[in-house]
């Protein structure tokens, strides 16, 4: 059973950073897609980054610029690093794979396996 295991929330002033991390336990793939999606509340749960097992990567308009999605391979785990925060940044943050070499686009929510989250509040 694969079990994704996020990290690194908080409670941060705007224009500060976070690193969000996610771990992948479980059976392996030789290929696999993980993103990164967050959910304000009372709002929909929205795409942020993906990053494909070639190391490609994508992001959502509003987080261009700002967010870095990376992983080592070697530790199966996948970060977030979130740089000039914002106020509409807060939420919980989620991180999801499937398996395959490509990604789907960042805001479709077509993947298999899916952590509990880390709550990210930025302050203005």
């Amino acid at each position: 059973q694969v079990q994704l295991v996020e990290s690194g929330g908080g409670s941060v002033q705007a224009g500060g950073s976070l690193r969000l991390a996610c771990t992948w336990s479980g059976p392996t793939y030789s290929s696999a897609c993980m993103g990164w999606f967050r959910q304000g509340s009372g709002k929909e749960r929205d795409g942020v980054a993906y990053i494909a097992s070639d190391g490609s990567t994508k992001y959502a308009d509003s987080v261009k610029g700002r967010f870095t999605i990376s992983k080592d391979n070697a530790k199966n785990t996948v970060y977030l690093q979130m740089n000039s925060l914002k106020p509409e940044d807060t939420g919980m943050y989620y991180c999801a794979a499937r398996s395959g070499p490509s990604c789907p686009p960042v805001g479709s929510q077509t993947y298999q396996y899916w952590g509990q989250g880390t709550q990210v509040t930025v302050s203005s």
